[in-house]
C-alpha cells in the first residue's frame, strides 16, 4: 500500500528522528544550574501541595515560572518514582545520580514531540504557502534549542511548539483557538509576553474589527472570555490561597535590577560595557569612583546594582523601549492583519 505521507511530512519525521538521536548522545554532557532548578521543581511540585509552590524557600531554586509550567512539572513527576524515588523527594540529593540525569533529559526529548507536531502542521500545505520547508527543518535541528535544552537544560522546544501551534491556528483563520493557545503559553513561560502586543493588535483588528459594532463587541467578549478562562485556570488557586503578590514577585523580580545574572542583559550588555569603560576612564583621570563587588561572570541569580557612572535603568524604561522597537510590527498588524503574514 502506498504511503499517504507527504514528502514534507516524511522529511520532517526523518529530521526529527535524527535530531532525537543526537539529543540522546548529549545525555551525559555538561549541564548548567538550570538542571538543578528543574530537578528541584520536579520534586517541589510532587512533594508539596500547590499552596506551598510559590512560598517554599527551603532551596535557592525557587519556582519562578507561571502555574501551567508548575503543573507541567507535576505531570512529569508522576512516573518519576518508578525510576528513582529520590527524584521527587525533598531535599534533593546534592550530587544527582545518573538516573536523575537520564530521566530529566528524556522528559525534554519527549516534550519536543509538541514541537514536531506544530512543525508538521505548519508544513502540511507548504506548497500553497510557498514556505521554504528548509526553515521548518532547521527549527527541529536548531543549534540553539539543542544547546539550551539538551545541554544547558531547559524546556524551550516544548514551549516553542506551543507558540508555533498558536501561529498555525492564526494562519488557518482560527483566531479564537490561536489566542487561547497563546494565553496558555503565557501561563507556561512569561518570557513570551514580548509577543503579546503583536498578538493583541492582530487579533483585535482581524478578529474583532470590521464586522459591525455588535458583532465586533461580541467577538471581543468571546476572545476575552477565552483568554480569561485560561488565566483563571492557571492562577485561580493562588488567588484563593491569597498568594498572588508572592506569585507576581516570583515572576517579575524587578528588585534584582536590570542585570541580575550574566546571561540576562542581552542588548543591555552594551550599556554595561559603556558604563565600565566610562568608570575606567574617569578613575584614570583621578575621579574617585569605587569598584563595585558585583560580578557579571557568575551564573547564579542574585540582586545587583552594577552601574558606576550611568543611571539605573527602570522597568518602565525597558518596557517603553521594547514597545518602541516593536512599533513597525504593531503598525503592520493594525493596518494589514492578514493570516498569511502572521508567521
Amino acid at each position: 500500500m502506498a504511503s499517504t505521507a507527504s514528502p514534507a511530512t516524511s522529511a520532517a519525521a526523518w529530521a526529527f528522528a535524527a535530531a532525537t538521536f543526537v539529543k540522546l548522545l548529549l545525555v551525559p554532557t555538561y549541564r548548567s544550574t538550570d538542571f538543578d532548578v528543574h530537578r528541584y521543581w520536579l520534586a517541589l511540585t510532587h512533594a508539596l501541595p500547590a499552596r506551598q509552590w510559590y512560598t517554599d524557600a527551603s532551596s535557592r531554586w525557587t519556582l519562578d515560572y507561571p502555574p501551567f509550567f508548575a503543573y507541567f512539572s507535576r505531570a512529569l513527576s508522576l512516573p518519576a518514582p518508578l525510576v528513582d524515588a529520590t527524584l521527587v523527594s525533598i531535599p534533593v540529593p546534592d550530587a544527582p545520580p545518573f538516573a536523575h540525569l537520564l530521566y530529566l533529559r528524556l522528559t525534554v526529548t519527549f516534550s519536543d514531540l509538541l514541537l514536531l507536531g506544530s512543525v508538521l502542521l505548519l508544513a502540511g500545505d507548504a506548497r500553497r504557502r510557498q514556505r521554504p520547508f528548509l526553515a521548518l527543518l532547521l527549527v527541529l535541528w536548531s543549534p540553539a534549542l539543542l544547546a539550551v535544552d539538551h545541554v544547558h537544560f531547559q524546556y524551550n522546544g516544548f514551549l516553542m511548539g506551543l507558540l508555533l501551534l498558536s501561529l498555525y491556528f492564526l494562519e488557518q483563520g482560527w483566531d479564537l483557538a490561536g489566542g487561547v493557545v497563546f494565553a496558555s503559553l503565557l501561563c507556561s513561560k512569561h518570557l513570551f509576553l514580548v509577543a503579546a502586543p503583536v498578538y493583541f493588535m492582530y487579533l483585535f483588528r482581524h478578529y474583532c474589527c470590521g464586522r459591525g459594532v455588535v458583532k465586533g463587541l461580541g467577538r471581543l467578549m468571546l476572545m476575552g472570555s477565552g483568554v480569561a478562562a485560561v488565566f483563571a485556570a492557571a492562577f485561580a488557586p493562588f488567588v484563593y490561597y491569597g498568594q498572588m503578590q508572592q506569585v507576581f514577585n516570583r515572576l517579575f523580580p524587578f528588585g534584582r535590577g536590570l542585570c541580575h545574572a550574566y546571561w540576562a542583559p542581552n542588548f543591555w550588555v552594551f550599556y554595561i560595557m559603556l558604563d565600565k569603560i566610562l568608570a575606567f576612564l574617569l578613575r584614570r583621570l583621578g575621579f574617585n569612583i569605587a569598584i563595585p563587588e558585583a560580578s557579571f561572570t557568575g551564573g547564579l541569580v542574585g540582586d545587583s546594582s552594577p552601574f558606576d557612572v550611568l543611571p539605573k535603568v527602570t522597568p518602565i524604561t525597558t518596557f517603553l523601549l521594547v514597545i518602541l522597537a516593536m512599533a513597525p510590527y504593531l503598525v503592520k498588524a493594525f493596518s494589514n492583519p492578514q493570516p498569511k503574514h502572521i508567521v
